[in-house]
């Protein structure tokens, strides 16, 4: 990725390659994003960045429609049957992959094999537990080939569930069948650029450290509706550099400017800076197991103490929204502050990365002195702060989450329900627990919120995290990008298009 030492030879060959031509190649999509994949395997792959580069050279089962919701993809259609346990996926006709090789049920109930098989993937199941012997799979003590998913022919694949599943169309959007007549002949391999097959609408034709380079995949089920010939995604770790390299021109669309110069690029680059809502979710992990942080009247003391306002006013020029509750644009009546338990007589370590975490603690800091709440400040690298809380060893951490396109605002709560992945701070509230895995199974939309309202409630209650604000996803967009949706982000760039500036 691009840092302080690649940057100046990064710039150099810009401006060289500038004195070279007239403008950017017109059927290249040129992004900028703050990482690239750790991996290109959605088996193995952990970070965020990761599962964007997912939704464009991948296909799911289901797909996300325009507006964000739930579309045909692979699958042109499913259903459910009374007992909703038994779910079957009926496949598109004449699916291949990008090297033309037949893409069958088959290959999706393999796919589904592999990814609870310990052996061969890094994913965190989730909601897959529910599909039957998921679980004693993924633990060992079961082989893969017992797993519920069965192709009943070549376009229809059946998954049994142990338990119902109302959002597994939902869920199917980031399931992303692996080709697998190439990975059982190279191995892990099969994402190498030399190897790699794909069924979305790009596919890989080169990787480095500081890049990939995709190409519209003309066997991708939709290729008519795909645009962009080309794209490049190089990866800028610095915010910073981001925006001046978009700003001289070397980007069409770039994420994540700095969250400390928001209202000052938004002024200056006009419909260039677009805003969007999303489900990000900037709050504070406390660590249940430490004392006095295991006493939920501490954790509602502490929150109450910080200035929202405050915060979104001074670090995000307004754009996000102050809360302390984890679903956005709910409601709950605050319950009286109970008497503070045993008081706070030892400082409080917040742990936090540089920059934007970094000035969120030290104005936490600030509100928690004036209770007489003493602080220290751990600043540290993501991977170490990361490292740090799976074991156990933090007060208070600054975390945040997106989402994503998941546009449905009870997503919002699963990360923190058991073996979810920000479920990290040693909280076990069985209530709960039983709340969201009961919203889970219902089908019924209506009965699913109002169980999912109730988890909210509890998570409340509890103080079990404590939420401070509700951002919203910032995108720079070149003049040349068409296509884009004020209501959407442009993540889904099959959607887009490329016009002379």
């Amino acid at each position: 990725m691009l840092n302080r030492r690649t940057l100046l030879a990064a710039s150099a060959a810009t401006t060289l390659a500038a004195c070279g031509r007239s403008g950017p190649p017109p059927d290249l999509l040129r992004v900028a994003t703050s990482g690239l994949p750790d991996s290109l395997d959605p088996a193995r792959g952990e970070f965020a960045a990761a599962a964007l580069v997912y939704k464009q050279i991948h296909a799911g089962l289901t797909e996300y429609a325009p507006d964000g919701s739930v579309g045909p993809g692979l699958a042109e259609s499913w259903s459910v049957d009374e007992s909703g346990l038994v779910w079957t996926f009926r496949l598109r006709e004449g699916l291949t992959w990008s090297d033309g090789h037949p893409l069958t049920a088959e290959d999706v109930a393999w796919s589904a094999r592999r990814i609870v098989d310990p052996a061969q993937s890094f994913a965190v199941l989730g909601d897959f537990y529910a599909v039957t012997n998921a679980r004693a799979i993924h633990a060992g003590e079961m082989a893969p080939v017992q797993l519920g998913v069965t192709a009943r022919d070549d376009r229809t694949v059946e998954f049994r569930l142990d338990t119902p599943l109302g959002l597994l169309p939902t869920l199917m959007r980031e399931f992303y069948p692996f080709p697998r007549h190439v990975i059982e002949r190279v191995g892990l391999d099969w994402v190498r650029p030399e190897y790699i097959v794909t069924a979305g609408a790009y596919t890989v034709t080169a990787e480095s450290q500081m890049s990939l380079e995709l190409e519209k995949n003309p066997t991708y089920y939709a290729a008519n509706t795909v645009s962009i010939p080309a794209i490049r995604i190089d990866g800028v770790r610095e915010d910073a550099t981001r925006m001046r390299l978009f700003r001289a021109g070397d980007y069409d669309l770039a994420d994540r400017p700095p969250a400390n110069q928001i209202a000052y690029w938004r002024e200056r680059l006009g419909e260039q800076f677009r805003s969007f809502d999303a489900p990000i979710l900037r709050y504070l992990k406390v660590n249940h197991a430490r004392a006095p942080l295991d006493d939920a009247r501490v954790r509602r003391l502490l929150s109450r103490a910080i200035d929202r306002d405050f915060l979104a006013r001074e670090f995000y020029a307004g754009t996000a929204s102050p809360t302390d509750l984890v679903i956005p644009g709910s409601l709950l009546t605050d319950s009286e502050m109970a008497p503070q338990a045993g008081g706070v007589a030892r400082p409080l370590q917040i742990r936090t990365t540089t920059g934007e975490g970094e000035r969120l603690a030290v104005a936490i800091a600030d509100d928690w002195g004036r209770l007489g709440v003493e602080t220290t400040l751990l600043v540290s690298y993501p991977t170490d702060l990361y490292q740090a809380v799976d074991a156990g060893d933090f007060d208070i951490a600054i975390a945040s989450f997106n989402r994503g396109l998941k546009s449905d605002p009870f997503f919002m709560l699963d990360p923190f329900a058991p073996g979810g992945f920000a479920a990290n701070f040693n909280w076990q509230d069985e209530t709960f627990a039983e709340l969201v895995a009961a919203a889970r199974r219902q089908n019924a939309a209506t009965a699913r919120r109002q169980l999912y309202l109730a988890a909210m409630e509890r998570i409340h209650d509890q103080m079990a995290v404590i939420p401070l604000l509700h951002e919203r996803a910032h995108w720079l967009v070149g003049d040349r990008v068409a296509g884009t949706r004020a209501e959407v982000q442009p993540v889904l760039w099959r959607d887009l298009e490329l016009i002379d500036a």
